[in-house]
């Protein structure tokens, strides 16, 4: 049992995918700072500051945090443009311009083969 966890934690895959974990912590983190440190004080330039969190509303002696949802909706807004503008996008036009990612023409699908095997064999008669 010892040897099958070895090998089980020896696998590649789970190397693969423990570096892909830490990269993924690392790019959380450098995303995060660029997000609260950067483009949220942008959006403070309009508003006076970079948190709705004032903004509060009060029902019967309960408040309901809203400014804190809508903090948390334009940090979501500006996670995904950063991961699209400085991912996304620079890995699609490498991509293209590599010609990586494209499928080779790998010859004739099944349907095409299966019409040629059943042309072939009603030439035969």
């Amino acid at each position: 049992m010892v040897q099958e966890f070895r090998d089980f934690i020896a696998k590649g895959n789970m190397i693969d995918i423990a570096v892909g974990f830490i990269m993924g912590a690392a790019f959380i983190a450098l995303i995060g700072a660029l997000v609260d440190d950067v483009l949220m004080p942008i959006v403070a330039i309009p508003f006076g500051e970079p948190s709705f969190g004032s903004i509060i509303w009060t029902i019967n002696d309960s408040q309901i945090l809203i400014g804190s949802f809508i903090t948390a909706i334009v940090a979501f807004l500006l996670v995904a443009a950063a991961v699209f503008f400085f991912i996304v996008k620079p890995y699609n036009a490498y991509r293209d311009s590599t010609g990586t990612g494209q499928e080779e023409d790998a010859g004739p699908d099944e349907v095409e083969l299966l019409t040629q095997i059943r042309d072939s064999l009603a030439n035969r008669n």
